[in-house]
């Protein structure tokens, strides 16, 4: 009996051409993450970072820092134009143009002021929320799943969390009955103040809004304390006049013995009695992997926003003792950092 051969067309040709297959489809999905990431070879990419000062440096530092990590050599074949408006709000649009005029490939712009600046600068080149709030609301996006336009990024601060900061100070003093709101009333806080009062009313609390958009109000804010002093101090997040006085706000407190209550971690780090927030270096740190991807190809209107995950309760506790305050135990338990 003999044993059925194949045709040489068969046993031959159709195992290399199978195998040639293979291989070619092998590699074409090697290569497919590789084509749509790929930058431009010898390409030096240009990215604007716009922000009202240059009180953080740390925060550029945390930026550059995850570009390396990201395999990026920053002033090799990326470079960091860093522009800043000097605290001066309206010098923010010049500066927003003149990044616009240099034609960088990316804006990263710190803070709400700086994204609107740069929002209303350009409409084609991308732009990049290191810390954003209420960007919907506001325009520049058209959802956060799917922003849609140029700008992307990251929200750093959730109006819902003005409700939580005030139940600290319930948590803090029991007893307390009036507690001043540092402001600027800037729009992008302005959907804090509904939270804000909201937890008062629930508490019992009256919420005494004093308003500061330059350090020359300072010290006439600093004379309406005095005059009628609350129980605490609670100062909104800025990206404005307040972060910037921040050291002098909590050198106040201290020589009023007025606790005072902050929102974000460096906040408590200047001599806040304590912060509740996220952290805002991290945000920065972030947001180049938002710079990454767009460098690389991705459009910005596709790659959705994101919002913090964790919040950060920091106690100073050098603080509470010059204030003559004994921390809760039950605060000292939730707290993520303390200060000694």
């Amino acid at each position: 009996m003999t044993s059925a051969r194949l045709p040489p067309t068969m046993a031959t040709r159709c195992p290399k051409r199978r195998i040639g297959l293979a291989v070619v489809l092998a590699l074409g999905l090697a290569l497919a993450p590789l084509a749509a990431e790929a930058q431009e070879p010898g390409k030096v990419y240009r990215v604007g970072r716009l922000s009202v000062s240059d009180s953080e440096p740390t925060s550029s530092e945390a930026f550059r820092r995850g570009l390396r990590e990201l395999g990026w050599v920053v002033d090799q074949n990326v470079v960091v134009e860093q522009r800043n408006a000097g605290g001066d709000l309206k010098r923010l649009a010049a500066v927003a143009a003149e990044l616009v005029r240099m034609n960088v490939d990316v804006i990263v712009a710190a803070g709400s002021d700086s994204v609107e600046a740069a929002f209303r600068a350009t409409k084609s080149i991308p732009i990049v929320m290191a810390v954003g709030t209420d960007p919907e609301r506001r325009g520049w996006i058209k959802s956060l799943a799917r922003p849609g336009g140029n700008v992307t990024g990251l929200i750093a601060f959730l109006p819902e969390m003005g409700s939580k900061r005030i139940e600290l100070v319930k948590d803090l003093l029991p007893r307390a009955r009036r507690v001043g709101v540092m402001t600027d009333s800037s729009p992008n806080m302005h959907s804090e103040f509904e939270h804000i009062e909201a937890a008062g009313r629930s508490l019992g609390l009256e919420i005494q809004y004093v308003r500061v958009m330059s350090s020359e109000d300072l010290d006439a804010a600093f004379r309406l304390l005095r005059k009628a002093p609350p129980d605490a101090l609670y100062v909104q997040a800025s990206s404005r006049a307040l972060d910037g006085l921040r050291s002098r706000i909590a050198a106040f407190g201290i020589t009023s013995r007025l606790p005072v209550i902050g929102t974000i971690p460096y906040h408590a780090e200047s001599g806040f009695l304590l912060s509740y927030g996220a952290s805002i270096v991290g945000w920065h740190h972030r947001s180049a992997y938002f710079v990454d991807k767009i460098l690389k190809g991705s459009k910005p209107g596709d790659l959705p926003v994101e919002q913090p995950t964790k919040f950060d309760l920091v106690i100073n506790r050098k603080t509470a003792k010059a204030l003559g305050l004994t921390i809760p135990q039950t605060l000292l338990l939730r707290a993520d950092q303390v200060i000694e």
